[in-house]
């Protein structure tokens, strides 16, 4: 009897052990997630602050160049950095970061010459309509149905972007055709960093990145634009400029992205990757001196509402009041 009841209190004891196991790597694997939902809202931080600098920079250096020295300043430093890392690069990264890097390119370069056309407002709205793209591409490409609350998320999500961006020009021209080749290759690009993370690592996969969209940054540039002019250089600012843009706006910004997205599903990081707006929106209000409207706090209101929304998970219960895994 005495057996009997020792073998008992092991099992409760061995069961106990278990479910605070499982507690632990459920709040560890919280953890991971806001830690990882954080990083993004630091990349959207840092790509708001962008469009200040990219304002004054496309002024005095062509687009494909721009994008041609950015890419290669985050590239050069990240070589720098991490080279012991790229030294056992496989061909399996190599490839990814190809695709990647291919993707990240064309989604700038049509972002930009879509720039020309249209108006930034515009420009910006339909380049995040990315947001809505995402679960639908998810769907369609791993059969992964998108839940209710991120499609309602990523609606909510749309109104808000369109309050901040949007004026008084709904008319549709070239210009935003273009930008909206620039939306969809974003919410691809999204989709393939969702995939590629689970298999390789997020490092090499943004070396490789970086290093594919400025080799073909510069072929477009020579290819469109002629020789390059390095005299812009000589001008205050610009160095600083490119600088900013190369290592915090791409190396960091993309290293924080790809590690982020390895924690989080690509609806999810979507949605706080459109904070980019609501960030650009404060850093043009605070540098450029750009004025506040009910409709733009409103839109950032929203923008708040849909990333809480995509994060929210339901909590279900069990028996004995037991948390579900």
């Amino acid at each position: 009897m005495m057996k009997q009841n020792d073998i008992t209190k092991q099992r409760a004891i061995a069961g106990r052990g278990s479910q605070a196991g499982q507690s632990g790597l459920m709040e560890k694997s919280g953890l991971v997630r806001l830690l990882a939902s954080a990083s993004l809202l630091a990349v959207t931080i840092i790509w708001g602050s962008a469009f200040v600098v990219m304002k004054h920079s496309i002024d005095v250096i062509s687009p494909s160049y721009l994008l041609a020295y950015r890419f290669t300043v985050a590239a050069l430093g990240m070589t720098v950095l991490f080279w012991s890392s790229i030294k056992t690069m496989s061909r399996r990264e190599f490839q990814c970061g190809l695709v990647v890097g291919a993707l990240l390119f064309i989604s700038y370069y049509f972002q930009t010459y879509g720039l020309k056309y249209t108006t930034a407002s515009k420009n910006a709205f339909i380049t995040t309509l990315y947001v809505i793209l995402v679960p639908f591409l998810q769907w369609l490409f791993h059969r992964i149905r998108p839940a209710g609350r991120n499609l309602a998320a990523a609606v909510i999500a749309v109104i808000g972007l369109a309050l901040l961006s949007l004026k008084g020009d709904l008319s549709v021209n070239f210009g935003d055709f273009l930008t909206l080749i620039c939306g969809v290759c974003f919410a691809v690009h999204i989709i393939y960093l969702e995939k590629y993370t689970e298999e390789v690592s997020p490092i090499k996969l943004t070396v490789m990145q970086m290093g594919t969209a400025a080799a073909l940054s510069w072929l477009t540039a020579l290819a469109t634009e002629g020789s390059c002019d390095l005299s812009v250089f000589a001008q205050p600012g610009v160095p600083g400029a490119v600088l900013y843009l190369g290592l915090a706006s791409s190396m960091l910004g993309f290293l924080l992205q790809t590690v982020g997205q390895k924690y989080l599903d690509a609806a999810t990081a979507s949605i706080l990757l459109s904070f980019e707006s609501v960030f650009g929106l404060i850093f043009s209000v605070l540098f450029l001196k750009e004025p506040v409207t009910l409709k733009m706090l409103a839109g950032c209101a929203l923008m708040f509402s849909a990333a809480i929304l995509a994060e929210y998970t339901p909590g279900k219960r069990q028996e004995g009041n037991a948390p579900a895994a």
